[in-house]
């Protein structure tokens, strides 16, 4: 994965493109003096937390581009485009707190009988992928210990963020991935 410097940039890199993006309306063009290790394709997802209460998480599942780029666009949607809340404000601003996860590539989990996911997953390590026909879900690997989720109850909710129904994923149509995440705030 990356280091912890360049996981610390990435923080603040997502903090400047939000204020930026306030002030001018405009991308953040990235600076020229970031870590080179910042070059490598990663999924990266930015989450803004407001007196300890989600106010906003968009990102990428998959590496499609380099990191440092990708963390500037999520963090603008996160802050302007996740459509569960109001774009944030100016007067906000100094009130958030930046999240930013680092994500390994997604891997399906091969399982001949679903009760096998109890022995694949572990919370507080891994996140969730569920996917069924065009319906999928995502959920970060800090969702569960911060609501205390059993390991069924992570797949159920996975399910349901996926909007299809929270026992789907014992069903063989359903594809099950796993991925680890290093969290930077």
């Amino acid at each position: 994965m990356i280091s912890d410097k360049a996981g610390n940039y990435l923080v603040d890199i997502a903090k400047q493109s939000v204020k930026y993006f306030l002030e001018t309306g405009k991308t953040l063009i990235k600076p020229e003096d970031y870590p080179v290790e910042l070059d490598e394709e990663l999924g990266v997802f930015v989450t803004l937390n407001k007196n300890n209460n989600l106010r906003g998480c968009i990102g990428y599942a998959e590496p499609i581009k380099p990191v440092i780029d990708a963390t500037i666009e999520v963090a603008i949607s996160a802050a302007f485009n996740d459509p569960r809340f109001n774009p944030v404000s100016e007067k906000e601003y100094d009130e958030l707190d930046f999240e930013v996860t680092v994500l390994t590539k997604p891997e399906i989990i091969e399982v001949v009988d679903y009760e096998q996911y109890f022995d694949e997953i572990e919370i507080g390590r891994d996140g969730l992928i569920i996917q069924k026909g065009y319906a999928r879900g995502l959920l970060l690997p800090q969702v569960a210990p911060e609501n205390m989720f059993t390991t069924e109850e992570f797949l159920e909710h996975t399910c349901m963020k996926a909007g299809i129904s929270a026992d789907s994923w014992m069903d063989e149509s359903c594809d099950v991935y796993k991925f680890q995440g290093q969290i930077f705030k």
